[in-house]
């Protein structure tokens, strides 16, 4: 096992192959290692619709073997340190490797234990969450049959910040198809002030909650989950909203605990859990205050280290940590690579924040939220191709896209190595 490389990548995710694929596109001599434990690969993507009975899980899941860029050296192993001033990374088992540049993507964890409760809640299966096991939360859909159904997620930055909601939308209009919409009440509580950032996409997602009679709350941040009792408990991140938190009849049961805490009884609770960078990275000097890998906005290059840089979900990006952000970032970080490889300087600083979020607003609908840093609507003109000419409308042609486009586009193109 050699331990020097010209460029040293940490991550197998979406941003550390197709980042490895796309240089090797451009320069088959160069020298990549890609350091990844896990033996399997996900498209994380389609697990909002695995949790909705509508794709099927093993499908989503191919051996990392197959994926890993043919000219790449993997090392099968954990990066646990940072040495930038010596240009070095510590492993579990591999020892030190030493790079000339180095792009770390290993993506973000799942941090349940920041809400009280909530990984007890998930290991006795009170609470079901897509992020996790996508497959228990269809179980627990379609064996529900009344009381309160609780969507919600945490205060984090979370990988992708629409798939909470979305699940909501399919669970609503499966309760509906079966016939139980009397005896359910959807909920959607969230910590944001609305249900989407942008304009256009929001006022469509309005009108799905209203047409699936969706309770929303906004300003609820979940804080602790009671498992015997099967309630949440949540701050209001708005105290001067106070006065019209409850319902006049209050058919969801809630309870109000002093100025700003709510209590909500559920019979199904979904939600994703909180997440942060991994720890390897948060006890590294490559992060900012709030733990998040320390780049340039635009160019993803790191602010203290010149031969780092950092993309995906791990970059203190304040856009979505979704792979369509990825699939715009990785063009930028290679073109940066490959100029300081030929001794140029890394100007490269055209990433502006796209990101976009498959809304699925129920089976066969979705709208398409694509924006930027400052969450314009930026919809892609190739999406005329598809004769979708308004996408942030719900469309039967986006849901196509959703199941059967972008998976295939995922495969075979994007971690290939292609531009799409």
């Amino acid at each position: 096992m050699k331990s020097h490389y010209q460029i040293l990548i940490i991550g197998g995710g979406t941003a550390g192959i197709m980042t490895a694929a796309q240089l090797l596109k451009k320069n088959k001599k160069l020298d990549i290692a890609i350091v990844e434990p896990s033996e399997t690969h996900y498209y994380q993507p389609a697990w909002t619709l695995v949790g909705a009975g509508a794709y099927d899980f093993k499908k989503t899941a191919k051996p990392m073997a197959e994926v890993m860029p043919k000219g790449v050296d993997w090392i099968k192993d954990k990066a646990t340190g940072f040495s930038p001033e010596q240009h070095m990374v510590s492993t579990e088992s591999s020892g030190d490797i030493t790079y000339d540049y180095l792009v770390v993507a290993p993506g973000l964890v799942m941090e349940p234990s920041m809400i009280k409760g909530l990984p007890e809640a998930l290991d006795q299966g009170v609470a079901c969450s897509n992020y996790i096991d996508p497959e228990h939360t269809w179980k627990t859909i379609r064996n529900f049959k009344k009381g309160n159904a609780l969507f919600t997620q945490p205060t984090t930055p979370i990988k992708c910040g629409g798939a909470p909601q979305k699940i909501a939308y399919l669970a609503a209009d499966y309760f509906r198809k079966q016939g139980l919409q009397k005896d359910v009440n959807v909920i959607f509580a969230t910590p944001g002030t609305v249900i989407f950032g942008v304009k256009e996409i929001r006022e469509t997602l309005m009108k799905v909650i209203d047409r699936y009679g969706i309770h929303f709350k906004p300003f609820y941040a979940p804080k602790e989950i009671d498992v015997e009792n099967r309630i949440v408990h949540f701050s209001h991140t708005a105290p001067e909203e106070n006065r019209c938190i409850i319902n006049e009849d209050n058919e969801l049961g809630e309870t109000m605990v002093g100025d700003v805490d709510i209590s909500v009884p559920f019979d199904l609770l979904h939600l994703a859990p909180p997440q942060a960078a991994p720890k390897f990275i948060r006890d590294s000097v490559l992060v900012n205050e709030s733990g998040w890998l320390n780049v340039d906005h635009h160019s993803m290059q790191h602010l203290k280290y010149p031969n780092i840089f950092g993309l995906g979900d791990v970059a203190a990006l304040p856009t979505a940590k979704t792979g369509a952000a990825v699939r715009k970032q990785v063009p930028v970080v290679v073109d940066n690579l490959l100029k300081l490889l030929d001794h140029k300087a890394a100007n490269n600083a055209s990433y502006h924040g796209y990101s976009s979020c498959p809304l699925v607003t129920g089976y066969g609908k979705m709208t398409l939220a694509e924006f930027d840093y400052n969450n314009n609507f930026i919809p892609d003109p190739k999406l005329k191709r598809m004769l979708v000419f308004n996408s942030e409308k719900e469309h039967w042609r986006l849901w196509m896209l959703k199941k059967y486009g972008l998976p295939y586009l995922y495969w075979n193109k994007m971690l290939k190595g292609e531009n799409v």
